[in-house]
């Protein structure tokens, strides 16, 4: 019996199909070995020694392997062919090295790039050795991935409470967005103008053309800078004299891009189907890995992590039949297109991302997929067609128009439009653009001489814009540009982000976060050589020659440790206030904006005799004023649009009628409030938050004594005779009783609510409460193909996951419940279960500074994926 090693079931599953009964495949489950989250996992004065922890999940596995691979007649290790298969593949081998499972059995590699009956039958026939320059590169990336995040986010805890981690490649993905941030911050609109005229023929087709030179002159884009000189020429034209001076027409082509790697799949998928990188990478690892296709498994793309955007001349000919069949002799150029990439340091070991049979076209298969992976097959199916397809031939055509003006000046006027001649890829698929501007149409039939009537001179007002902020899918593709990160990393990169809230997505678009500038500003400030774009890049571009066997791995890792832990010793003996100064500096034009009043943005908006500077708490970082004790004013750091992020600490809306204190409206780290008073020794005054929705500075005096009120008693439950009283709490308007809460549907209902709505309310509450402690099946996803025992998709108290025995296993946020397959169920439970069993807390609470310590290792090291 042959044993052959993949990582998932799915995989494994199609694979042994192809190979027959002479062969049992068996999933890894990914990777079986991985560095501790503690201190001392890689050893730089041992050389770079390096620690592997078998997690249960995984032990439970390797002794399958183990137990299975003795008295075997062979071992194949055929894990993806690429950096992460081949260093699953030297896992593995190591373990079973150590556990003296193999005992002289032969191990053969085998790598193929599809999950097809041919490529799987053809990669046996060719086995190789362990690739030790790939698993070198692995090696080094997973030891500067850990020696930046256990060295670095310990520098970032002390100095800078309220961080949580900082990374080599995260890092330099979250300046990215800060800078672009702090680009659009400090950009300032120009006004400019222009005059646009529709010009009549003498067929009577209209046309729009704009104005280009004045009185011989070419105007430039701010030639025409206010409402006076627009209006000035735009008199001047209104009733001239138009004609054709000249008319141009071009013919150009245009080419179709290549097929996709993993970088343009994620951009793609964002622009036309709204994707994240993260969804669209579980999409295709399905669609590689294998489909059902009515009783018969296969893969219908090939490997989707690659930068290479070539594919093998078998498949290119297979294409070029199949555009030639669909669409005619003319959408076929005369020679097959070949392809270089553009990406830096691109590794081309692959192919592009490509069907497997081209004879599976979307509609067929279909059937057997959710929705989105047939969205994301047919892209990928649609895209490699178009790569082999004709060019598209566009006419454009350029009129320039002599204009007499009333004023007796010669004006020039200028119209452009552009007609397809012939269509050719455009017919199968169209790349996506970012940020795209709309088009010239077509003009109508112009010659030179001809007269025109002017119907409409208008003058439309500009002003210039910032730069757009960065979405996922340009990210992506600056990232790429700059060589920053490879394919494998880009989805876990961005997640990383967001789950540290460093950033945030509304409406496509990423924000920093304050955290996140404050992060990057550090590094800025301290650290910068290791957020320079081109210094990750350079290190990429070495792990990629060591991959090559050009360099040594731990050469590199040497080079790279000697400068970083130097730069990190300088900064040991750092005081917080040196470290607030710099980033007072830095961002400056965030935290402290012009308002353009000419008033001095730092001045204490209280006391009037304080500076404003950012101070750092146990809550995170905020703005506080240099006069405390004296003066206690504080506020948020300012929001991404550079607004004013507080009021005016103590504006007095008036005096209470029943005590005579002042009622003032404030702001805190927790946002706005009002406040009854001031402090008087150590007895805090009353307040009360402002809810959301409310605009503080139209709160007025009965309102804030309404909110001072507050909790409002409604009255006593007719069943136990307790208070039932209405409030603001974090999540809202709320009722509440005997320590049971209900929500209110608005912040009126807090003042206005009666005794039977309350009652009603809290009793609906303890009922969907009943109901959803109560778990019940969505979906029956059959038999587990290792273990036995059904899988079942279920939803409970905390939401919808997957359960197999004893295990649970909750769903990814972005997948439906009725999307699952068994295979995403059975990946999912055996994570969990690698997890182990839940540990319950100590009787006796940890020491602070041990808690957050191990808490802070867990985060540094999973912060690595980034």
């Amino acid at each position: 019996m042959n044993i052959v090693i993949v990582e998932s079931p799915a995989k494994a599953k199609t694979v042994n199909k192809y190979l027959g009964p002479g062969y049992r495949v068996i999933a890894s489950y990914g990777h079986v070995r991985d560095l501790p989250s503690k201190n001392g996992s890689v050893l730089p004065d041992k050389d770079f020694e390096m620690h592997w922890d078998v997690e249960p999940k995984a032990a439970k596995r390797l002794d399958e392997i183990a137990k299975a691979v003795k008295g075997a007649s062979k071992l194949i290790l055929a894990t993806d062919p690429d950096r992460e298969g081949e260093a699953i593949s030297w896992h593995v081998l190591q373990v079973l090295d150590r556990k003296k499972a193999l005992d002289g059995i032969p191990v053969e590699r085998v790598v193929f790039n599809a999950v097809t009956k041919e490529a799987v039958l053809d990669a046996m026939r060719h086995p190789r050795a362990i690739d030790r320059p790939l698993v070198n590169a692995y090696l080094a990336r997973r030891a500067l991935d850990y020696l930046v995040g256990f060295t670095l986010s310990p520098v970032l805890w002390r100095k800078l409470p309220g961080a949580r981690s900082a990374g080599r490649v995260q890092s330099v993905a979250l300046r990215l967005v800060c800078d672009r941030e702090l680009e659009i911050e400090r950009f300032r609109a120009q006004e400019y103008w222009s005059i646009l005229a529709e010009l009549g023929t003498a067929k009577n087709e209209t046309f729009q053309a704009r104005l280009v030179a004045a009185d011989g002159k070419k105007l430039d884009k701010f030639d025409i800078p206010d409402q006076a000189t627009a209006d000035r020429l735009k008199a001047a034209l209104e009733g001239g004299r138009f004609q054709v001076a000249s008319v141009e027409s071009k013919a150009q082509r245009r080419n179709p891009a290549a097929p996709f790697t993993t970088s343009t799949l994620q951009q793609e998928a964002s622009r036309k189907l709204g994707f994240s990188p993260r969804h669209t990478m579980q999409l295709a690892q399905r669609l590689y890995e294998g489909v059902d296709m009515g009783g018969e498994a296969e893969g219908l793309i090939t490997y989707m992590r690659t930068d290479g955007v070539q594919i093998v001349p078998e498949a290119v000919a297979a294409v070029r039949r199949l555009v030639t069949r669909l669409y005619g002799d003319r959408y076929v150029p005369g020679s097959p297109r070949q392809y270089e990439t553009k990406a830096k340091n691109a590794q081309e070991a692959h192919e592009a991302i490509r069907p497997t049979d081209f004879s599976k076209e979307p509609e067929k298969v279909a059937r057997y997929l959710d929705a989105d992976s047939a969205k994301l097959y047919k892209l990928i199916w649609q895209r490699t067609l178009a790569s082999q397809a004709s060019s598209a031939e566009i006419e454009r055509t350029t009129a320039d128009i002599d204009v007499a003006g009333k004023d007796r000046k010669h004006y020039g006027v200028r119209a452009t439009g552009s007609v397809i001649r012939f269509d050719g890829f455009l017919k199968i698929y169209e790349e996506g653009i970012d940020d795209a501007v709309g088009e010239d149409g077509a003009l109508p039939a112009l010659a030179k001489g001809d007269a025109l009537d002017p119907r409409k001179i208008e003058a439309k007002q500009h002003f210039t814009e910032p730069p757009p902020r960065y979405g996922e899918a340009t990210l992506i593709k600056k990232m790429e540009e700059l060589g920053i990160g490879r394919p494998s990393t880009y989805a876990s990169t961005l997640n990383v982000l967001r789950e540290r809230e460093y950033v945030r997505i509304d409406k496509k678009r990423l924000y920093p976060e304050d955290k996140g500038r404050l992060v990057t500003a550090f590094l800025e400030s301290f650290f910068s050589r290791y957020v320079e774009y081109d210094f990750t890049a350079d290190l990429e571009e070495k792990l990629d020659r060591i991959s090559a066997g050009e360099l040594e791995w731990k050469d590199v890792l040497r080079d790279f440790w000697e400068e970083f832990i130097a730069a990190v010793n300088d900064i040991g003996d750092l005081r917080i206030t040196q470290v607030l100064d710099a980033l007072n500096d830095l961002l400056g034009p965030h935290i402290f904006p012009d308002q353009g009043e000419g008033t001095d943005p730092r001045a204490c908006p209280s006391c009037n005799v304080g500076r404003l500077s950012l101070k750092v708490g146990k809550f995170g970082a905020f703005i506080g004023c240099s006069n405390y004790p004296d003066c206690r004013y504080t506020r948020q750091l300012a929001d991404t649009n550079g607004e004013k992020a507080s009021l005016a600490e103590g504006k007095v809306l008036g005096a209470d009628p029943e005590t005579g204190l002042d009622v003032s409206v404030r702001t805190g780290r927790f946002g706005p409030y009002v406040q009854l008073g001031e402090q008087n020794g150590g007895e805090k005054p009353k307040r009360s938050s402002i809810p959301k929705g409310t605009d503080p500075e139209s709160l007025d005096l009965a309102r804030a004594l309404a909110l001072l009120s507050l909790p409002r008693e409604i009255g006593l439950h007719p069943e136990s005779g307790k208070p039932i009283v209405a409030g603001f709490g974090r999540f809202g308007p709320y009722v509440q009783h005997d320590g049971k809460y209900a929500s209110l549907s608005s912040p009126e209902e807090v003042f206005e609510v009666g005794l039977n709505r309350a009652v009603s309310l809290l009793a609906e509450k303890a009922a969907s409460s009943r109901a959803r402690h109560g778990a019940h099946v969505l979906k029956e996803l059959g038999a587990h193909p290792e273990l036995g025992g059904k899988v079942q998709v279920l939803t409970g108290r905390y939401g919808p996951y997957v359960k197999h025995g004893k295990i649970n296993a909750t769903l990814p946020r972005d997948r439906e419940p009725e999307q699952i397959t068994l295979e995403e169920a059975v990946e999912l439970i055996a994570a969990k279960y690698a997890k182990g069993p839940a540990r319950k807390k100590p009787a006796k609470k940890p020491a602070r500074k041990t808690a957050k310590t191990a808490k802070s290792n867990k985060e540094a090291v999973e912060e690595t994926a980034g």
